[in-house]
């Protein structure tokens, strides 16, 4: 739904446009990506256990999830990558409810209330953790 619901609070770019702007970014950086969207917790939690033998870091929004789902929380505890968390919206300016991220204490990073332009920093993020040299090795499981 990014660029159709509440362009007020999330602006008006849409998926299709945040993905070439996140893959576009990613060819400058070098780095492959994987862009996935899913409005069930399932799926999302069946991608992040797959994650654990593809991907060296993860960038999420989790969406209402972040506030909700421990399960997310425990996959991506699980896979042993270094998560970002993104939002949209500045979440803490936002309703009570929405203050709380079970991702956040997982996360390495949390970025909110940039826009779209969240992702795209979490993205940079994503690639200065894996790539730093302080990084922590990643043993695949």
């Amino acid at each position: 739904m990014i660029g159709a619901r509440e362009p007020h609070i999330y602006g008006s770019v849409t998926f299709d446009q945040l993905k070439s702007k996140l893959k576009n970014l990613a060819t400058e950086l070098k780095i492959d990506l994987e862009i996935y969207q899913s409005n069930h917790e399932g799926y999302l939690i069946d991608k992040i256990q797959e994650a654990a033998l593809t991907v060296d870091g993860i960038l999420i929004n989790a969406g209402a999830y972040t506030h909700t789902s421990i399960a997310i929380a425990d996959a991506l505890s699980a896979v042993n990558r270094p998560v970002v968390e993104v939002h949209m919206s500045n979440i803490y300016q936002r309703e009570e409810f929405r203050h709380h991220s079970y991702i956040s204490a997982i996360a390495k990073a949390v970025i909110v209330g940039l826009g779209a332009d969240s992702f795209l920093y979490g993205l940079k993020a994503i690639n200065q953790l894996i790539n730093s040299p302080q990084a922590e090795p990643v043993k695949a499981k």
